[in-house]
C-alpha cells in the first residue's frame, strides 16, 4: 500500500457541527465550479438535498455565508460563493497542507502498520 493511498482528514468542528471538512471543501469548490448548488450535487453525486444541508450548515457555521443564491435573469437562478467562502476554502486548504506536512513523519509510520489492502 502505498503513501499515496493514506492521508489525514482535517475537520473544523464548531460544536458538534463540521463548520468545513473535505466533503464540504469539495462541495464549495464545485459551488464555485458550477454557479448552481444542484449542479454541485450532481458533480458530486449526492442529492441536492444533501448538498444542500451541507451548504447550511456552513452557512450557520460562519459569520455570514459561504454560500449565497443568485437571483434569476436570463440564465435562471444559481449560488455563487462568497468572498468569505473563498476566504474560508483558501485557509482549509492551506491547513490541509500544513497538518500533512507537520504529520508526514508519523503517517509513514502508520502506513507501516496498515493492513495491506486496506480492508479487514
Amino acid at each position: 500500500m502505498g503513501m499515496e493511498n493514506i492521508k489525514p482528514r482535517l475537520r473544523v468542528l464548531l460544536g458538534t457541527d463540521i463548520a468545513i471538512g473535505p466533503g464540504k471543501a469539495a462541495l464549495l469548490e464545485s459551488v464555485a465550479r458550477t454557479g448552481s448548488i444542484s449542479a454541485a450535487a450532481r458533480e458530486m453525486n449526492m442529492s441536492y438535498r444533501r448538498a444542500w444541508l451541507l451548504v447550511d450548515t456552513m452557512n450557520r457555521s460562519f459569520k455570514s455565508a459561504l454560500v449565497e443564491k443568485v437571483k434569476g435573469g436570463s440564465g435562471g437562478g444559481g449560488a455563487r460563493v462568497t468572498e468569505l467562502g473563498l476566504e474560508v476554502l483558501n485557509r482549509y486548504r492551506a491547513m490541509e497542507i500544513k497538518a500533512a506536512a507537520s504529520v508526514a513523519s508519523d503517517m509513514r509510520e502508520f502506513t507501516r502498520l496498515l493492513a495491506e489492502s486496506g480492508e479487514t
